[in-house]
């Protein structure tokens, strides 16, 4: 149930502006570079970082090619230094939610309707003024300690962006979650990355972010490297920081809800080695152990949120260039002609599998074509893609 015991009065005047740090524009057409911080209201980081960075942008304007749009989540949360005020934002955007988002507003209580409605205002107001391919990128901070780390959706457009940054990917973090704005706008066509650039309090977290920022401008084209004194010393920074780049796939995600009382074992960090069977959690069912080997991701240090922990492993070269092959011969068209797959009537993008019958095909095999998203209907496996794998839409509408 959705708590309205802290929302105030006054937070139920409009007002998108108070979203928007800063807009930079070019005098040359570009890409379009979008830059969201603050979408939890306890991670300001991402916000500081923008908000030190503009200025030397604007500077250069001269030199800048397209637009770059820097933004704030969700402002009420942020004013109150609380993950949330009725709901979690970042959980919010479903097309069914955006749908209803975009309507004329009603009589509600609930703070995040009145930030979505604003975020989707100004983004769409920086959509529309796009002149070339759009970028979206999602500023956040974690509750435990460890290395900074980028979270792309899997599809080589993504991959490509992320790969110009010195920091550890994850793979199939983002489809793991329901409802969240980096799927939303990816799905448009949109190349997206999500940054979690270390704990929520700590002062490396928003240089760490003001690097991303400097070297975003940089891989989108906004600016030319010569234009950019800044830009390696943010990669020095974020190598120092990350320990280079490296490609990692979530393999297990611990979903929680409230009622299971859930409580992280103290002193585990991003990115650190566990074992099967290692006690990482406990909750109203007893002791929560590690289903297999590999790294844990973003164990769970504060009271909100709806995911533990994540168990991810690195993925080898080999695999990533594979899995690139694969798609640009579009193998993933053909396998709905295996036995027990069968392609949804609606989407070319979602297989239905019969596991009884399909049950010597492993799930890597759809993950080396994109299809990470995994959901059970019913007795069948449903798995999906995202669209825009290998290309962005002629005309994007959001």
């Amino acid at each position: 149930m959705i708590s309205t015991a802290q929302l105030k009065p006054e937070s139920q005047l409009a007002r998108p502006a108070a979203h928007v740090i800063a807009s930079i524009r070019g005098a040359l057409p570009g890409p379009t570079l979008i830059i969201l911080a603050g979408i939890h209201g306890n991670e300001p980081a991402g916000v500081l970082a923008a908000e030190r960075v503009w200025l030397r942008m604007q500077e250069r304007r001269a030199a800048l090619r397209g637009e770059v749009v820097l933004l704030r989540g969700n402002t009420r949360a942020l004013e109150q230094r609380v993950r949330y005020i009725n709901a979690d934002l970042n959980r919010q955007w479903t097309p069914e939610n955006v749908r209803a988002a975009g309507l004329e507003p009603g009589t509600t209580e609930v703070s995040e309707l009145f930030e979505q409605r604003e975020l989707l205002t100004v983004i769409r107001e920086a959509v529309s003024r796009a002149r070339g391919e759009i970028y979206f990128v999602d500023l956040h901070t974690t509750s435990a300690h460890g290395l900074p780390f980028a979270t792309v959706g899997d599809t080589l457009r993504n991959r490509r962006f992320a790969l110009t940054f010195p920091l550890t990917i994850v793979l199939g973090l983002e489809e793991q979650i329901d409802g969240t704005l980096l799927e939303y706008v990816n799905n448009l066509g949109a190349i997206t990355m999500g940054v979690e650039a270390g704990q929520h309090a700590a002062m490396t977290s928003a240089d760490n972010h003001a690097a991303v920022i400097w070297i975003a401008t940089a891989a989108t084209g906004n600016f030319r490297r010569e234009d950019l004194p800044e830009l390696d010393q943010s990669r020095s920074v974020l190598k120092q920081a990350s320990g280079g780049t490296k490609v990692v796939e979530v393999r297990y995600r611990h979903a929680i809800v409230p009622q299971d009382r859930f409580k992280m074992e103290p002193g585990f960090r991003n990115f650190q080695a566990v074992r099967r069977g290692k006690v990482l959690a406990r909750d109203r069912g007893g002791e929560i152990k590690a289903s297999e080997t590999g790294l844990i991701l973003m164990p769970l240090y504060q009271t909100l949120g709806d995911d533990g922990f994540f168990l991810v492993r690195e993925v080898k070269r080999f695999w990533l260039t594979l899995s690139a092959l694969l798609r640009k011969l579009r193998v993933g068209h053909y396998m709905h002609l295996l036995p027990g797959v069968r392609r949804d009537p609606l989407n070319e993008n979602f297989l239905i599998i019969n596991t009884r019958i399909a049950r010597i095909l492993p799930l890597q095999v759809f993950h080396l074509l994109g299809f990470r998203r995994l959901r059970w209907t019913g007795k069948y496996l449903v798995v999906s893609r995202r669209s825009y794998d290998l290309a962005g839409p002629t005309k994007f509408v959001f």
